[in-house]
């Protein structure tokens, strides 16, 4: 079981997400931005190693107008040899790593040039990933998208552009049940058909759920990931106390963590920890695994 937290350190006075005005776009500024970013990814990868947090979620904005049409530069070529740095370190302390596109990122989509866009989007998050040469237990994971009025029609639609996607992004797409529009239930379908595998979001069961006690979901999501896959990912997160539903909350409530966990025990999985105060909760969460002996399940 390895455990993290997405994209930012905020205890790290460096972030890997820095970018520029559209207006001010250059090669020269993209090259000094994109070399700022990967050497504060390094900075935030060794802080996770010295703390024993094996997960890491990398921002999508590591290139600037990496998917963007104005991008005219081979920026693949040119930082390969750092992003095979990264990924040996990345490999050489076992670690794991996703990517999560933006909420634009929508391939059922009804306009044509948004999954378009889409697929251009996707395509930029695998080169990352396997520009640092990682396996594919390194995943990029997506929602299912819109409705469009008709749920059952937007699945189909999400079935048919996944099936025509190139065997690259195939091999690392993962979908997420959300907390409006598609439930798990609804991700395990389009499993059924397409055999993708599933990320269960705890919180958005919560928000978005059947009524699937937390044990059943379990055995649901996890039989669709493979050996090839890695290990089931978790996304956990609880209410936010005061705002309620579907706000995060700020910080772990640790005995809501401590139920969970024991409603899981018998799974092995990888958690990613959607609090707000990304490590700060990580590492509260990491001391409860400890304690309670989960890390040495493995």
């Amino acid at each position: 079981m390895k455990l993290g937290y997405p994209c930012i350190n905020l205890e790290l006075d460096c972030r890997s997400s820095r970018t520029f005005r559209l207006i001010n776009y250059s090669k020269q500024r993209l090259i000094e931005t994109v070399e700022g970013n990967l050497e504060c990814l390094k900075y935030i990868l060794r802080y996770n190693l010295n703390k024993k947090l094996f997960f890491f979620r990398i921002t999508s904005d590591l290139i600037p107008f990496g998917s963007h049409p104005i991008m005219d530069y081979n920026w693949q070529e040119h930082f390969k040899a750092t992003f095979i740095e990264i990924g040996n370190y990345i490999k050489d302390n076992e670690m794991r790593i996703t990517m999560h596109p933006g909420q634009y990122t929508v391939l059922n989509s009804n306009k044509k040039i948004v999954f378009q866009n889409a697929v251009k989007d996707l395509q930029y998050h695998v080169d990352i990933l396997d520009l640092m040469e990682l396996d594919k237990t390194a995943k990029v994971q997506i929602h299912v998208g819109g409705v469009y009025g008709n749920k059952e029609k937007s699945m189909k639609r999400f079935i048919q552009r996944y099936e025509g996607l190139d065997q690259s992004i195939l091999d690392r797409l993962i979908i997420e049940n959300d907390d409006k529009s598609y439930s798990l239930e609804d991700c395990i379908k389009i499993h059924d058909q397409i055999n993708i595998p599933v990320v269960f979001d705890v919180y958005h069961h919560e928000c978005n759920g059947d009524g699937t006690p937390l044990e059943e979901a379990f055995e649901s999501f996890t039989t669709t990931w493979s050996v090839k896959d890695g290990l089931p990912i978790v996304h956990y997160s609880s209410e936010h106390p005061n705002k309620g539903k579907p706000s995060h909350a700020e910080q772990i409530d640790i005995d809501h963590f401590k139920r969970f966990l024991s409603k899981t025990d018998k799974f092995n999985f990888d958690i990613m920890l959607e609090i707000k105060n990304k490590q700060e909760s990580a590492l509260k969460a990491l001391e409860v695994l400890k304690a309670e002996g989960r890390l040495n399940k493995i």
